[in-house]
């Protein structure tokens, strides 16, 4: 991390962690979900814990640039640091709607046990 109250950060550096750790983040999500639809709702969990540790990377990041422009220090915006909020944003988004799919299946398998147990 730079130093915010001397020296500008690099920002297409942060721009590409942000990039990287959200892509984690995101696909780790999508993996919890075909987990979630095979029935494995362990490997679902588990895979939804490192989503969500991908995504603290992201955040991380980007706290980097608010700190950054709060201190009267930001990079020059650019495509690649909208790209990457973008990024951060939808795989966000992504891994909220996955978890409340998840917690669907799961509702929906408890209701096909019971059928059968009747």
């Amino acid at each position: 991390m730079a130093d915010m109250e001397n020296e500008k950060p690099d920002g297409e550096m942060i721009a590409m962690r942000i990039i990287a750790s959200a892509g984690d983040a995101r696909s780790y999500a999508f993996g919890a979900l075909e987990a979630a639809k095979e029935g494995n709702f362990e490997e679902a969990d588990r895979m939804l814990a490192q989503a969500k540790e991908a995504g603290v990377g992201a955040h991380k990041a980007q706290t980097e640039l608010l700190f950054a422009e709060a201190n009267g220090n930001a990079p020059e915006m650019g495509v690649l640091q909208v790209h990457a909020q973008d990024h951060f944003m939808t795989a966000m988004l992504a891994e909220e709607l996955i978890r409340e799919i998840i917690e669907l299946y799961r509702q929906l398998q408890d209701l096909r046990e019971g059928e059968k147990r009747q």
